[in-house]
């Protein structure tokens, strides 16, 4: 008997997946616990709606992805640190400051872990920053740290 599953259920298959199950264990185990509903035409039919729905938000979470990549390549960022007589940066600046002076100065929110930083930013003058806004869209943020 041909099934949808209503959840991911370990060993036999992921939510929304269309399997083959022995006729006993639809009936008795899993239509009961509400884990799946037969595939006939009008669940189906359900089924590629949900699936279509999902895209058109992948669609527009991308879309607007893109817009935002677009906005924050054009933004160059200035953070004031202090710098030692030889000229060495005390601390850093980190993917966390950048979120908050992009909140702050440009009203862009962006959580710190899709900034990509192997490390703290510790050089003086103007450093690429990549970050992940969605699956394939990446911006490029220009980061200046002057000196006070």
């Amino acid at each position: 008997m041909k099934v949808i599953l209503l959840t991911d259920i370990k060993g036999v298959g992921r939510k929304d997946e269309i399997i083959n199950a022995s006729d006993g264990y639809a009936r008795n185990f899993l239509f009961p616990k509400k884990m799946a509903v037969e595939a006939n035409k009008e669940n189906l039919s359900k089924l590629k709606d949900r699936e279509n729905s999902k895209q058109y938000k992948k669609d527009q979470d991308r879309e607007k992805a893109q817009k935002l990549a677009k906005q924050i390549s054009k933004i160059m960022i200035k953070v004031k640190v202090k710098v030692g007589e030889s000229g060495k940066i005390f601390g850093g600046v980190s993917s966390k400051e950048i979120t908050d002076i992009l909140r702050k100065e440009h009203n862009i929110e962006i959580d710190k872990k899709k900034v990509e930083l192997k490390e703290a930013i510790k050089v003086l003058g103007i450093t690429n920053v990549k970050i992940r806004l969605y699956e394939g869209v990446y911006a490029n943020l220009k980061v200046d740290l002057i000196s006070e």
